[in-house]
């Protein structure tokens, strides 16, 4: 073979190389470098496990953790723990090639942990409704899935339209968004919760507050005087949380009796079912300007 044909024939093989090498960004600005598509990835949150099914990537995952509940066949999928922490030494036995994770949601010590082990971590975090797409996106570039990514995305982004043309212009309501009771918390405006708030005409009356989740206080939350109350739960929750707001008489929630559980994991995960979760809170707004 001739030297110019070996030369020509290295040029193409590098170039190749060069083309399979994936490069994103994640959530938080990380640089993340695969050299090839991923092929056996961890989920560390159930809105990244039902992403990578929404792309079409659900046969690559290898590993996800607790409560990674939808579509039904992610039961199936081998637990590696859970918001308290992971097995480590399972994730290592999985020999994963990718791990996507949750900028908020998992512990950092353990992330750091796992980066030590090697691994390549892409962690989400999506302030906005409008985030979700791109996480889809870079999720299909990431496998090799960019068809099927892009359809999801483009999907989504159809929808949220939708939904955004159907409340825009809305009378606002004020809205306190209890997370928990004990000790009683709510959401800022970082969180997405309160941008599908702000799509469907709702004001978090704690927006400002600088904790994503702080906790506060019944006579703040009494001082803020909420149009509505709500809380996210499962199908038939009982409304034992409801009570201790009920005998404040001079709250407007109280008065007007504008209480409403939404479904809890198409509010509460970054996925694309959180314009499902966004269809349902405008409905309950809606119902509270009548």
């Amino acid at each position: 073979m001739k030297l110019s044909h070996i030369f020509a024939a290295g040029v193409l093989l590098a170039s190749a190389a060069a083309q399979a090498t994936i490069t994103v960004k994640d959530d938080v600005g990380n640089t993340i470098t695969l050299a090839q598509p991923a092929k056996r990835i961890i989920s560390l949150a159930p809105h990244v496990t039902e992403d990578l099914f929404a792309i079409g990537a659900g046969k690559l995952i290898v590993g996800a953790v607790n409560y990674s509940d939808y579509p039904p066949e992610a039961n199936k999928i081998e637990r590696i723990g859970g918001y308290n922490g992971f097995d480590l030494e399972r994730i290592r036995a999985l020999k994963p090639d990718l791990i996507i994770g949750w900028a908020t949601g998992n512990p950092e010590r353990q992330l750091d942990q796992i980066k030590g082990l090697g691994f390549p971590v892409f962690l989400t975090f999506s302030k906005k409704m409008a985030d979700v797409p791109t996480v889809l996106e870079r999720m299909g570039e990431m496998t090799a899935l960019q068809l099927s990514a892009n359809k999801a995305a483009m999907r989504y982004r159809e929808q949220l339209a939708q939904l955004e043309k159907n409340y825009a212009g809305r009378k606002p309501v004020r809205v306190f968004y209890q997370i928990w009771d004990r000790p009683l918390m709510t959401i800022n405006n970082t969180q997405i919760i309160s941008d599908v708030m702000r799509i469907c005409g709702g004001v978090n009356v704690f927006g400002t507050q600088s904790d994503l989740t702080p906790k506060v206080d019944v006579e703040a939350v009494l001082a803020a005087n909420p149009d509505v109350i709500m809380t996210s739960g499962e199908p038939g929750m009982k409304t034992d949380w409801l009570a201790p707001w009920k005998k404040w008489k001079n709250l407007k929630a109280a008065q007007k009796n504008q209480f409403y559980i939404l479904p809890k994991d198409s509010v509460n995960r970054m996925g694309p079912r959180l314009v499902d979760g966004g269809k349902a809170m405008c409905e309950a707004l809606d119902k509270a300007r009548q």
